[in-house]
């Protein structure tokens, strides 16, 4: 069975984007969630990828 990368529709808190990833890796969302906004204060570029990840990823 081929695994495809899709914005989750049922664990979604914005777009998706997280519970998508974290279904396609097989991990909690909620740590993807932490990463990311790690990204988001640390870097600054964290909310450039995730809507560029939003605008890219297919939904369910």
């Amino acid at each position: 069975m081929e695994k495809k990368l899709r914005r989750s529709r049922s664990d979604r808190i914005i777009a998706g984007v997280c519970g998508g990833l974290g279904k396609y890796l097989g991990i909690d969302p909620v740590l993807i969630r932490l990463l990311w906004a790690g990204a988001i204060f640390i870097y600054g570029t964290g909310l450039f990828a995730y809507i560029l990840a939003w605008i890219i990823i297919p939904e369910e």
